[in-house]
């Protein structure tokens, strides 16, 4: 992509499981090390770390990115995005990817490509992206956030119950999908431009968005438009327990050969 992109990182201190989180170690470096790593590695004009606790900002620092303090009173990490880029005074049209800092395996290229399914087009403020579901059981797994798209590629629905329902091949207990069209899982990474993020931080939380527990919930209930892009598939788990830690740093040393 021909645009250029910011990259804002929220890492917040605080984790019922995992306290400290984005400074545990995994394979020899604190857990935000490799997010920043993917960051300059999708080529991000600038990368930028949003946190609540000195300790992170003084390791970030440390590592040689960008660090700044935000709110401790944010309700979500679009607040603290949209906190950044009030203070840095980014202009309106910035492409800004939201990264989440507990996901070290994301690809790079994940990362461009949420970047460029909102550049590439203007009807909509944000961006996202999903992956064709291939096991029947991920279908009615609520933890698998499931997207149903328009023809033009832009969000109808988001839910965490199976859908579309196919009426003739599922029943009560469950079924076995027809086939008919691709089953979608929403990968939780957007990319905004700064005017969005405005009219965001501006619009209060929508009783969809309680019910179904997913804060994207809101953009759609405001009517607003959330461009999908559909990728090859999901990429692995972030970090959430102590065995997703043991999991990523397994694969981390792979990848680097021991």
């Amino acid at each position: 992509m021909n645009q250029p992109f910011k990259v804002v990182i929220p890492a917040r201190y605080a984790s019922t499981r995992l306290p400290g989180k984005p400074l545990l170690d995994i394979a020899g470096q604190p857990m935000i090390a490799h997010v920043c790593a993917r960051a300059s590695e999708a080529g991000a004009e600038q990368v930028v770390i949003a946190t609540d606790d000195v300790r992170i900002l003084q390791t970030v620092q440390d590592l040689g990115f960008t660090a700044v303090m935000t709110r401790p009173d944010h309700q979500s990490g679009t607040e603290r995005i949209a906190e950044v880029a009030e203070s840095f005074g980014w202009a309106q049209d910035t492409i800004i990817v939201n990264l989440q800092g507990d996901e070290p395996l994301i690809p790079a290229a994940y990362i461009r490509d949420v970047a460029a399914a909102l550049a590439g087009q203007q009807h909509a403020g944000i961006a996202t992206l999903a992956a064709e579901i291939f096991d029947p059981e991920e279908i009615f797994n609520p933890n698998a956030v499931k997207v149903v798209l328009s023809k033009q590629g832009y969000a109808l629905y988001f839910s965490r119950a199976p859908i579309p329902w196919e009426r003739a091949a599922f029943s009560h207990d469950g079924g076995t999908p027809s086939g008919a069209m691709p089953y979608l899982r929403h990968i939780g990474m957007y990319a905004y431009r700064v005017s969005f993020l405005r009219r965001y931080c501006h619009w209060p939380a929508s009783v969809l968005e309680s019910v179904e527990s997913l804060e994207q919930l809101r953009i759609l209930w405001q009517g607003e438009a959330v461009r999908v892009q559909v990728v090859a598939e999901t990429p692995p788990a972030g970090v959430d327990t102590p065995e997703d830690l043991l999991r990523v740093a397994a694969i981390l040393r792979a990848r680097a050969g021991g």
